[in-house]
């Protein structure tokens, strides 16, 4: 059964997942008696205190080459614990890279249109960022140099995954407020460029801390805070974010049986799920964002299968490994009538969404809503959302070599197959 506690994790997985296998934001890390060279380098920036030619260091920085974030990056450092040197190292390579990262997004932000950056929830975004920058330059180039060091920089970037917690229900709720100001196709254009690049910004983020934890406390207490048992895992089997023999079914289990609970309580029915294909078949890979590709996917295929009557008709889902490399391919099948041909050109474009509110409801109404109903699995709770998790989803699934893809036989049902990458992991 699952417990309350992760009953309410999971909803969240609704929304990309922001802190729910990685409890270290509540984690209170001591930085006292740390300090660092008196000389800041020239890129530490008073952010309070910006004028042209700071912005002049930001548009350096974020014209430097943006290396591509890879599975390979993320366990080149080991399996933890890690020593001390191996563990600045890697808070080293964090530092080096978070800030092209970060000025890309400032940058990025800065040059929409005013009237849309003007917009509250956008400008609350571009302030996130820029507080986010600030607080990673306060960190000298070359650093950190020491464990204490190392400590410090883990509590900023604890602080700036919390403050990035929210980046996707924020920026939704700013591009409806701003809709007649730019075209679906700009605004699809800079969402899904935003939104691809944060994934890596956050993974490298939340890579460090958890091999902060897995190599400074206890293996007992390293697996409480980040909650692997959740999944089905075991942290013996983790690299940081990096589950190395995560099984696709069990998670399939776990967002099948929160999704059915959310349907059944909207309205009345589940669909059942059958797996089938090779459903022991485990790979190398992050656990958060195969569970929110999941999630979406069965929220549409339970919702489709329920409304169109054929709640008796099993979703199928078809697990198989990849024999040329360490990954796998899906197939999620369903009964649910398919996709319209008007429909279906536009189910990439963010905020897309066949759900369909009363005539009373404004948008901002089902927005506060959606994001209510997914913080909790209260009365009311809606399986459809606001049209960002499939482009999303194929955005996760195609950061590290994936692919999500949709076949729609209208009138009947749907296919959706999804293709992983793995890394592979002997010798480590």
């Amino acid at each position: 059964m699952r417990t309350p506690r992760l009953r309410a994790r999971l909803c969240a997985s609704l929304l990309p997942p922001p802190k729910r296998h990685f409890r270290v934001l509540s984690r209170s890390i001591s930085t006292a008696n740390v300090s660092f060279d008196s000389n800041p380098p020239p890129d530490s920036l008073d952010l309070s205190e910006w004028s042209s030619h700071h912005e002049e260091e930001i548009t350096k920085l974020a014209s430097k080459p943006l290396r591509d974030l890879n599975l390979t990056d993320l366990i080149r450092f080991g399996r933890p614990p890690l020593s001390t040197p191996a563990l600045i190292t890697s808070a080293r390579f964090t530092r080096e890279n978070l800030p092209i990262r970060l000025s890309r997004r400032i940058l990025a932000l800065r040059n929409l249109p005013f009237i849309i950056v003007s917009n509250p929830h956008v400008s609350q975004i571009f302030d996130n960022y820029r507080h986010s920058l600030r607080s990673i330059l306060s960190i000298p180039q070359s650093h950190p140099t020491t464990p204490a060091e190392e400590l410090k920089f883990t509590d900023i970037l604890t602080d700036i995954v919390k403050t990035h917690s929210n980046t996707i229900p924020t920026l939704a709720r700013g591009f409806i407020e701003c809709r007649r100001y730019a075209t679906p196709t700009e605004v699809t254009t800079f969402l899904d460029q935003h939104l691809r690049e944060r994934i890596g910004t956050r993974l490298m983020a939340e890579q460090h801390i958890a091999l902060h934890i897995a190599s400074t406390t206890s293996p007992d207490e390293a697996a409480n805070q980040t909650a692997v048992e959740d999944l089905g895992g075991n942290s013996n089997t983790y690299i940081g974010t990096i589950d190395t023999a995560l099984q696709p079914s069990r998670l399939i289990d776990s967002c099948a049986s929160f999704v059915g609970d959310i349907c059944e309580l909207r309205y009345g029915v589940r669909p059942q799920v059958v797996i089938d294909g090779d459903p022991d078949v485990r790979f190398p890979y992050i656990p958060v964002h195969l569970e929110y590709i999941l999630t979406e996917l069965l929220k549409n295929a339970f919702r489709a299968t329920v409304e169109a009557g054929q709640q008796a008709e099993p979703i199928r889902i078809t697990i198989a490994k990849d024999p040329y490399s360490a990954g796998i391919s899906m197939r999620i099948r369903d009964r649910g009538g398919g996709i319209s041909p008007d429909d279906f050109p536009n189910i990439w474009s963010y905020s897309f969404t066949t759900f369909s509110q009363d005539d009373e409801e404004t948008e901002g109404d089902a927005l506060d809503r959606f994001n209510s109903n997914v913080a909790s699995a209260g009365d009311g709770s809606s399986i459809a959302g606001l049209g960002y998790g499939l482009p999303l989803s194929r955005a996760y699934a195609e950061y590290f070599g994936g692919s999500l893809q949709v076949q729609s036989a209208f009138g009947w049902g749907t296919d959706v197959y999804l293709k992983l990458r793995g890394v592979t992991v002997e010798g480590l």
